[in-house]
């Protein structure tokens, strides 16, 4: 169980850091604790978003309205423990959603370098349960790979979090592999999540009315676009060792992607040599991928786990945001799972691919 003072002195130091922190209060909550086959387990939430308060540098620039903040349900605060307390979550991997990547090259450096040290200070304000990815500016492919390194080797962040696309531009495009190459070298995971989806999907006009379709359908719709131009386009090829967790189960790209291995056969005049298509099949990709598991039901989970690889799935709660309740006991209660894919799923995978300490 969390000490109360042990959450109050986190507080202290939160608020000090971002001043919205300290605002939410919520009661000390007992842990609760998952075992599997009658051991503790440890579990760790890789799809968990944080936005620190970036005013200071925002302040006169045209980005200053982007400012995310104010949002305090992303605060690192009592209220966030007491959830993962709740749900027996006993770490986080932070991210931020970009909304940086029109931003000059000048302004990017000034605004990434703040970012990501305010990300370290969060993880060091409550040692052992938050770790969490660096920010990046992919516009600017080299400048976002020096980034990378700088965060992981001097402030301690355990990958990178991307967007699906880049101002429009598929992350598969030859453009960013200088980026890409750098994954590769650092042996960095990186973890993409979609953002503005209807707009850059193209399904704005269609996803207006009730049912949160902007999001409901738009949000997967986007990150399968994005796996599949890497997959057709050669990033994986090019960069066999790349590592990429993508959020929200992989979006449809896992429920169809028998329909990508037929592709070039039924219509072989949209694949042609100046294009060659990637190596392997498609669905032989998946067994690369990494996924959240946030597919909401045993059944989801089942049929995830048979196309990537239950060893390739990894918790994913999408806190602040309220889409599962109990995300552990729908892996503890999905058919057809050992106790080592259960281990796994709930905190093994996660913790060897952002270096998590035992």
């Amino acid at each position: 169980m969390l000490h109360r003072r042990a959450i109050l002195q986190g507080l202290g130091a939160a608020a000090a850091l971002t001043p919205a922190a300290g605002l939410a209060a919520a009661p000390a909550t007992q842990r609760k604790i998952w075992r599997v086959g009658g051991k503790r387990v440890r579990t760790v939430d890789i799809h968990a978003h944080v936005a620190p308060d970036m005013t200071d540098v925002l302040a006169g620039t045209p980005f200053q309205a982007r400012d995310r903040s104010a949002d305090k349900r992303m605060a690192v605060d009592a209220v966030r423990l007491a959830r993962m307390d709740r749900q027996g979550i006993d770490v986080e991997v932070l991210s931020a959603n970009p909304y940086w990547y029109d931003m000059d090259r000048e302004l990017s450096a000034r605004f990434i370098d703040r970012l990501n040290g305010r990300v370290a200070d969060l993880t060091r304000t409550y040692p052992g349960r938050f770790y969490a990815l660096a920010c990046v500016a992919m516009q600017h492919p080299d400048l976002a790979a020096a980034q990378l390194e700088d965060a992981m080797k001097t402030r301690g962040l355990r990958g990178a979090s991307l967007g699906c696309t880049v101002n429009g531009e598929e992350l598969a495009s030859p453009r960013f592999d200088p980026f890409w190459k750098k994954c590769q070298d650092l042996n960095a995971t990186v973890f993409l999540h979609p953002q503005d989806s209807a707009l850059v999907t193209g399904i704005a006009k269609r996803t207006t009315g009730g049912g949160s379709l902007a999001n409901v359908i738009g949000n997967p719709l986007e990150t399968t676009i994005a796996l599949s131009h890497l997959i057709f386009q050669g990033t994986f090829d090019r960069f066999p060792e790349l590592r990429i967790a993508a959020a929200h189960g992989g979006g449809y790209l896992p429920s169809y992607v028998d329909r990508s291995d037929h592709g070039c056969l039924a219509n072989p005049d949209t694949c042609p040599p100046s294009d060659p298509p990637p190596k392997k099949k498609p669905s032989e990709y998946m067994k690369r991928l990494y996924v959240d598991a946030l597919v909401f039901t045993p059944e989801a989970t089942r049929h995830l786990a048979a196309v990537v690889g239950p060893r390739r799935m990894m918790i994913g709660t999408d806190y602040p945001f309220p889409w599962v309740d109990d995300p552990i006991e729908t892996v503890m209660t999905t058919p057809g799972l050992s106790d080592a894919d259960k281990v796994a799923i709930l905190g093994g995978t996660a913790s060897r691919l952002f270096n998590i300490p035992a």
